[in-house]
């Protein structure tokens, strides 16, 4: 019932955010008449503001078109490389007309990103891809809005998490991948590459993980102490709600968006509200770039999807409440889950220092767990003055964080890519 108050809620304030946002334009474009009006300025920022406040927030495109790789800007075009009911693999191709970058760019190391299925969309990795192709061949993970997926697709839980992460590895083919797990993935990425070693399968050179609870006891957050305080049935109650009639999935389970997008706004909302006292100033004071920066960042922030109930639930008995990845006791689909048996490939940690969602240790614990792959193939970084966003994005990732992962990459690259750093060395 809520899901669908939320609904009613949503027609009703959508047809007053666009007449807020007509009404801003009115009192704003130097050509109108009503821009002239004493207190104009006021009215329209204040109109704008109500517009981003009721307006909805549709999934944001990747928007990358070129980049700079090999000393040339070339075309990116995003493909779907595998489609699956609840994730699309997408892969970021780039395309070049000069013979000598197209030898370069095919002998650089092909890269998966695991994004977070845990609220928001896969998009919020722009700025990692868009980093990451500079030297490598990139996939990324796109999880689906589970509101979108039709109930006859069945459940989906993380078992099948795990499961779609083996399949994404097979579809590239381990032979040259490396894997980039940030935040929640780092469970079952860990878990399915642990069950493809065990059955003798190839696995990825490499595993880059990213701030995530591959051991929650370890400095818990308030993210940690919520999972743990409440029994899983509070949040089955409280937290699962079916999706109506207007969407493909109705009838479905779902941790709705707009609750968990509730959760991410009173972990911090003082610092949202003087966000948007900032943005009204900005507007009235003409300062456009920071108000563009403002608006890119929230149509980023408060798009949000659905995740499936029965992944949730199962996320947080399975690695929050009971920790069964780091004890040893985790089974998916009746085989168990042992890092132990990850012999081939290296593991870089990343961590960081101020990181409130995934507290320090929780990631590096993965080392302790993963005893076949040797020392010397092992490696841990704690990112200073960085927060949990910090590590995939913005300054900090681009300048401090990208060269160690890029550098780890090539040092556990196959021979075809290391060619082609030597190649650019010399």
């Amino acid at each position: 019932m809520l899901y669908q108050l939320h609904e009613w809620q949503r027609a009703f304030l959508g047809p007053m955010s666009y007449f807020a946002h007509a009404s801003a334009r009115m009192f704003s474009e130097p050509g109108s008449l009503l821009s002239q009006w004493p207190g104009a300025a006021r009215i329209a920022a204040g109109c704008e503001l109500m517009y981003r406040l009721g307006k909805d927030y549709e999934k944001p495109a990747f928007g990358i078109h070129e980049i700079r790789t090999a000393g040339r800007t070339v075309a990116v075009v995003e493909q779907t490389a595998l489609e699956l009911p609840f994730c699309q693999l997408k892969r970021f191709k780039r395309y070049s007309d000069d013979p000598a970058v197209i030898e370069t760019m095919r002998r650089q190391p092909v890269v998966l990103v695991v994004a977070p299925l845990s609220g928001h969309h896969a998009t919020l990795l722009r700025d990692t891809v868009r980093t990451l192709l500079r030297d490598h061949k990139v996939y990324v993970t796109d999880w689906v809005d589970a509101r979108m997926v039709p109930a006859e697709a069945g459940m989906f839980r993380l078992d099948d998490y795990v499961a779609y992460v083996e399949r994404f590895i097979r579809h590239i083919g381990a032979d040259e991948l490396h894997v980039i797990s940030v935040c929640q993935p780092t469970v079952p990425v860990l878990a399915a590459v642990s069950l493809m070693a065990a059955r003798g399968e190839e696995t990825p050179r490499s595993l880059v993980m990213m701030g995530g609870p591959i051991d929650p006891r370890k400095s818990p957050t308030s993210v940690n102490n919520l999972a743990t305080t409440q029994p899983l049935s509070w949040f089955e109650a409280n937290l699962i709600h079916t999706v109506p009639a207007n969407y493909p999935g109705r009838g479905r389970k779902v941790y709705p968006g707009f609750l968990q997008h509730a959760g991410f706004i009173a972990m911090n909302p003082g610092r949202h509200l003087d966000s948007h006292w900032d943005y009204y100033l900005d507007l009235l004071r003409g300062d456009l770039d920071d108000a563009e920066a403002h608006r890119r960042f929230y149509d980023e922030y408060n798009a949000v999807l659905d995740m499936p109930a029965g992944y949730y639930l199962d996320t947080i008995s399975t690695v929050f409440q009971q920790c069964l990845l780091p004890r040893g006791l985790w089974e998916v689909n009746g085989e168990r889950v042992d890092p132990g048996a990850i012999a081939r490939g290296a593991l870089l940690t990343i961590e960081g220092e101020l990181d409130d969602i995934s507290g320090l240790g929780q990631t590096e614990a993965a080392h302790a767990l993963c005893t076949g792959i040797p020392a010397a193939r092992h490696a841990h970084r704690v990112i200073a003055g960085a927060g949990h966003y910090g590590i995939f994005s913005g300054r900090r990732w681009r300048e401090t964080v990208y060269p160690q992962v890029r550098d780890f990459i090539r040092r556990h690259a196959g021979q075809r890519a290391r060619k082609a750093a030597i190649q650019r060395k010399g």
